[in-house]
């Protein structure tokens, strides 16, 4: 699979060959080269890189789906949203679409090499829940952690909900991190409860898989560094479920942390 291969499966919302599984990438290093390939030829055509997101956080599902690690991909302007707390995006265009609650974090400076925990909360501005939209162009979901990694990382579309500053949650990176890590979501759909999940399943929170990320992509050949500006949605709370036009999502934080909700569209 080439990277202009891979845009074009992306494009067209269609299945990869079955006879590229497990083929085409030597190990996860090479995979993040194809798909910094294949952001240069998004960034190419026009689009704009607007920040990441983070895969593979939970610890609780790594089992369910033969990933063991984190992964990282780019979120880009053409799939980010904000609102107010009720949002909507169309998700009928999709490749097999996957909801994800998660908190996500803006960027109000880069953050140094090797930063610390509390260095990188200077670096924070304000933080919100999120639904990630997730989508694999592997049949049933099955496909390795390099694979991944070439399918953006997964991500499809970015709605982030009411933003809240930091330092209205915490004076420093340990309260908020522990606050983070002990704070609970209830996913919702069509107001029926779905699942639960907590903030400890992200690595032992939400700080802790920024960390991580920022970390991990400074030792990547290539990979350009946070900006201000940036958003990171750092993984999810629960399992990531199928999605359909028609249904409506919420995820329920437990407060001061505040909700989301999302109609799905065709």
């Amino acid at each position: 699979m080439s990277p202009q291969d891979i845009l074009q499966h992306l494009d067209r919302a269609t299945l990869w060959p079955a006879r590229e599984s497990n083929s085409a990438w030597a190990d996860v290093a090479a995979a993040y080269q194809a798909a910094l390939a294949v952001r240069a030829l998004r960034i190419a055509r026009g689009e704009r890189p607007v920040g990441y997101k983070i895969g593979f956080t939970n610890r609780t599902i790594w089992q369910r789906y033969g990933v063991f690690a984190p992964i990282w991909g780019t979120v880009w302007h053409t799939t980010l949203a904000f609102c107010d707390g009720h949002g909507s995006w169309a998700v009928g265009g999709l490749c097999q679409p996957r909801l994800e609650p998660e908190i996500v974090f803006g960027i109000a400076a880069t953050p140094p090499a090797n930063a610390s925990l509390a260095q990188l909360f200077e670096c924070v501005d304000w933080l919100a829940p999120g639904f990630e939209i997730v989508q694999s162009h592997h049949a049933g979901w099955k496909f390795s952690a390099a694979e991944g990694v070439a399918d953006g990382s997964l991500h499809a579309r970015l709605l982030v909900g009411p933003r809240t500053p930091v330092r209205e949650l915490a004076a420093g990176a340990l309260a908020l991190d522990e606050r983070l890590a002990a704070a609970t979501v209830r996913l919702c759909r069509d107001d029926a409860v779905i699942d639960q999940g907590r903030g400890a399943n992200v690595l032992d929170g939400p700080l802790h898989a920024l960390h991580h990320f920022v970390l991990e992509m400074q030792q990547c050949p290539g990979a350009p560094g946070l900006r201000a500006g940036d958003v990171v949605t750092t993984g999810t709370w629960t399992d990531a479920y199928p999605i359909e036009p028609g249904q409506v999502w919420q995820a329920q934080f437990e407060p001061p942390l505040r909700g989301l909700e999302l109609r799905c569209e065709r």
